[in-house]
């Protein structure tokens, strides 16, 4: 079966296809030894999607990121600031130094690393340059060297779904990848968790474990990954493969993180503690419902309840994993078990839609639906700088707190909405864009199972019942 063009089996690809001459033609040819290869392709999308990120930084740049204009040119970064204010500048090494009167800093061991990476070369750079912004040279050497990631969750995506590597274009040219790419630095664990899973799709469980590992020891939210792959093995059979990529994935962990908590507890442990203490914060439905009306929930308590929450809905998830007609695809239970983490956690940061694009396009790659769900994320993107814009000064022109709550829920809403899709999805087999999907040549398939499933990929499905139709 040859491969998928999405502008021919896109409807809005096809709409969009105008501006570049029209879908591919049905009998079209790529010139033998041509250079244009779809990767190459989508590696220059990437580049220019993030170059235009870069260029509506500007106005902050100009400026130093100062207050209230990084907010009212929705060009916010944490990157700048945390040059100074957590002791790179002065050469002080995360986690085992901290400057005097400076507070620890509150990232995982990875971006740390990353982070004194960033801060060698800034330095570096200002030995060269002695009247050097040293916090804006930080911003783009950190913008530079993030960029990598961005590309290899690009690249990884396009591995993994081998019969449909433009699904990659997702990523490349998503709104909320335009606008949030540089706002932190999850692209880093972005990245390595999208190579995770191709490797994972390859067959590769033991260095998908190692990825995973990496990606994990960057930010926390990669090891849900592991919740749903198992109940998958075990519906599966393939529980061996599970073991070898949990193991692989600890290992890792452990090797970056040890050596960090043995020398300074207290410093590494900074990122959990702050996780665990902090209280009801900016995006989250918690916050929402205070600004609304509703009583504030003391940090303590909120643990226990945004925990709760989260883990009623993993429960639901792993019932429709065990109890669907047919086994789900990875993907889109990935989607399903980061969304259900992000809807009920305490904070909702700008960037961390990132963290939801690849699962996206890996759960279920329809332009229209993907383009409704990254329109709601973009409201909320400009309705958190508005409203902070106007946070705690008298008379400023910002957002009001209930209208920064209404978008907080359009937020959850898109994300809730698209999930249902993929729940739905999995619920009537025949309505996954991936295992009915088109050709190029108009081909038509029923037997795809999980192209990124890896073993899981036509193993034998236990528990496999006659699948629900929909009702004529």
């Amino acid at each position: 079966m040859s491969r998928v063009i999405p502008s021919l089996t896109d409807p809005v690809v096809r709409a969009g296809s105008a501006i570049s001459g029209g879908p591919l033609g049905r009998f079209a040819r790529v010139p033998a030894g041509s250079w244009w290869t779809p990767l190459r392709i989508l590696i220059v999308m990437a580049a220019g999607a993030y170059a235009l990120g870069f260029l509506l930084d500007v106005p902050c740049a100009m400026n130093g990121w100062a207050s209230p204009e990084r907010y009212e040119h929705l060009c916010y970064s944490d990157i700048p600031p945390l040059f100074s204010a957590r002791g790179f500048a002065d050469g002080f090494f995360p986690y085992l130094q901290m400057a005097p009167g400076g507070e620890p800093l509150e990232y995982p061991v990875l971006i740390g690393l990353f982070m004194q990476v960033t801060a060698w070369v800034t330095r570096g750079i200002g030995l060269a340059v002695p009247d050097l912004n040293s916090s804006l040279a930080f911003f783009g050497v950190n913008v530079v060297m993030l960029y990598p990631f961005l590309l290899l969750a690009v690249w990884a995506t396009s591995r993994t779904m081998r019969r449909r590597p433009w699904d990659a274009a997702m990523i490349a040219l998503a709104p909320s990848m335009i606008l949030a790419a540089t706002i932190n630095w999850d692209l880093i664990a972005v990245g390595l968790a999208a190579a995770a899973i191709a490797l994972w799709a390859r067959a590769y469980p033991v260095a998908a474990g190692v990825l995973l590992g990496l990606a994990v020891a960057a930010k926390f939210y990669p090891v849900l990954f592991l919740g749903p792959l198992l109940i998958l093995c075990l519906r599966a059979g393939r529980m061996p493969a599970w073991w070898r990529v949990a193991a692989a994935t600890v290992f890792t962990w452990l090797v970056i993180n040890l050596p960090f908590a043995l020398v300074n507890f207290d410093g590494w442990f900074r990122f959990y503690d702050f996780s665990s203490t902090r209280g009801q914060d900016f995006g989250s439905i918690w916050y929402a419902a205070y600004l609304w009306g509703a009583p504030s929930i003391p940090p303590d308590l909120l643990n226990y309840v945004a925990t709760g929450a989260f883990l009623i809905l993993c429960g639901a998830i792993a019932a429709l994993i065990w109890f669907t007609p047919r086994r789900p695809r990875l993907g889109a239970m990935l989607f399903l078990v980061v969304a259900a983490f992000v809807v009920t956690n305490k904070v909702y940061s700008p960037q961390f839609v990132l963290w939801l694009i690849p699962l996206a396009v890996l759960a279920r790659p329809v332009w229209r639906d993907f383009l409704v769900w990254q329109a709601g994320q973009v409201a909320y993107f400009i309705a958190i700088w508005w409203y902070l814009a106007g946070l705690g000064i008298d008379d400023a022109k910002g957002m009001t707190p209930e209208w920064y709550a209404f978008f907080v829920c359009v937020q959850v809403g898109v994300t809730v909405w698209f999930s249902a899709l993929i729940v739905r999805d999995a619920i009537y087999p025949e309505l996954d864009p991936i295992r009915h999907e088109v050709s190029s040549a108009g081909e038509s398939s029923k037997d795809i199972d999980d192209p990124a499933g890896g073993v899981l990929d036509g193993a034998p499905d236990r528990y496999r019942r006659q699948p629900r139709t929909l009702a004529p």
